[in-house]
């Protein structure tokens, strides 16, 4: 579009002609009418484009779409159910039994086990990855057969700051691409594509929803990776499609080729799509996304930095903090801010973390973040129960950690709830 990203927010996807709607109408049916049979026919054969059954395409899926795609700066994007079915799409497109892919160790719960147990049943297997660790210990985890480089641009539950340049380097010197879940940062604090990743996912169910309304997910391609130059190792993508009368994606389909192939196969297969309605509330979302961001941000550094001087905290991950960790690759990746979600720890026990929570008022213990609302969890109780204390460790989770996602009400109001529960 070259417009501002607050205004792609507002316009991207869909522009209505002359009589129709100003806001994005929902097309909620599942099927779509043809005059002839061979209009239909030149549909599933991928010789047309247009709309015939909802598991494959939608107009109101696609315009939220194509909106997503255009705040990030990719040729396209797909919605999926759910986050979780982004980041399985975003794998499983690439991989087959017998193949491998490295991940960052410090990436959300339910991916960390989606990538070491649930995809490891199909065949998939998975090596984590410390992005703390050298170049060269990293770089020993690639074999012959990894197929892509995983992680999320800010962690979580932990905060961490992913160093895309730096990865992005490493997988394209081993020839796979960079997935990242950009869902924290949001296009709105980061762009990866333009740090080198290429292919980006996101839980659509947080910032870009905002409203705790609606489960999604979505996949953009930057349609910067060259699957051709490396054939043999993308053959699903580089030759004949046998289901398709041997289509080959790439030769057909160009940057669209990784896209196309996810939607022709995966969706038509395991059919993960979001309902119209679930895409008609994101969209209502990502309209004051921007406005959003700049809020969380503003009130989650006045929250962090309260935290950081106060007697009864052990310890605060924020990386707008100058003393953080990441506060140097916060700046270069992150300038104008991270996200609402401080990470932080109690001076105390696992019991104590547990009894401020259960104080809080009006912020939330709820199973969710990146919420309009103020919400706390305790991963290590919850999100994360699954694991055991060295599987937490590994995935740079503290037993006393605490994720405290900040919302956008009176940040002097969260600060209170905050010093009444603590006391």
């Amino acid at each position: 579009m070259g417009k501002s990203l607050e205004t792609i927010c507002i316009h991207g996807g869909w522009k209505p002609q002359k009589g129709e709607p100003q806001q994005l109408p929902i097309y909620q049916s599942t099927t779509f009418r043809y005059e002839s049979s061979e209009q239909m026919a030149r549909l599933f054969d991928l010789e047309d484009s247009g709309y015939f059954y909802t598991r494959l395409a939608n107009p109101t899926n696609d315009a939220v779409a194509k909106k997503i795609a255009a705040l990030e700066g990719g040729v396209g994007a797909v919605l999926t159910s759910s986050g979780q079915a982004a980041n399985f799409y975003a794998i499983i497109n690439l991989c087959g039994a017998g193949d491998h892919f490295v991940t960052s160790n410090t990436i959300y719960g339910g991916t960390f086990n989606l990538f070491g147990v649930t995809m490891k049943k199909l065949g998939i297997e998975c090596t984590f990855i410390d992005p703390d660790w050298d170049d060269e210990k990293i770089e020993s985890a690639f074999r012959p057969n990894t197929k892509c480089f995983f992680g999320e641009t800010i962690s979580n539950p932990g905060g961490k700051v992913f160093d895309i340049e730096r990865f992005a380097g490493m997988a394209h010197k081993h020839g796979v691409p960079l997935i990242m879940d950009n869902t924290f940062a949001t296009p709105i604090n980061c762009r990866p594509f333009e740090w080198g990743c290429d292919i980006i996912t996101h839980s659509t169910t947080k910032y870009m929803d905002g409203h705790a309304a609606q489960v999604g997910g979505a996949v953009v391609d930057s349609g910067n990776f060259d699957w051709e130059a490396y054939g043999e190792k993308f053959s699903g993508l580089t030759t004949p499609d046998d289901s398709y009368h041997g289509i080959v994606y790439t030769k057909t389909f160009g940057k669209m080729a990784y896209l196309t192939k996810l939607v022709t196969q995966l969706m038509r297969d395991l059919g993960s799509i979001p309902a119209p309605q679930n895409s008609f509330l994101l969209n209502l979302g990502l309209e004051t996304l921007y406005l959003r961001m700049r809020q969380h941000c503003a009130n989650a550094q006045k929250v962090a930095e309260w935290l950081e001087k106060n007697e009864k905290v052990a310890w605060v991950n924020y990386c707008g903090l100058p003393s953080n960790k990441y506060y140097a690759l916060g700046q270069k990746y992150l300038p104008n801010g991270s996200c609402g979600v401080i990470a932080f720890g109690l001076k105390g026990s696992r019991e104590d973390a547990i009894k401020f929570i259960d104080k809080l008022d009006f912020i939330s213990i709820v199973t969710h973040v990146a919420d309009a609302r103020t919400c706390v969890l305790h991963p290590a109780s919850h999100t994360h129960r699954q694991l055991t204390d060295e599987q937490l460790r590994e995935a740079g989770v503290a037993p006393d950690l605490i994720r405290l996602s900040v919302g956008i009400e009176n940040v002097d109001d969260i600060i209170a709830d905050i010093e009444q529960a603590l006391r």
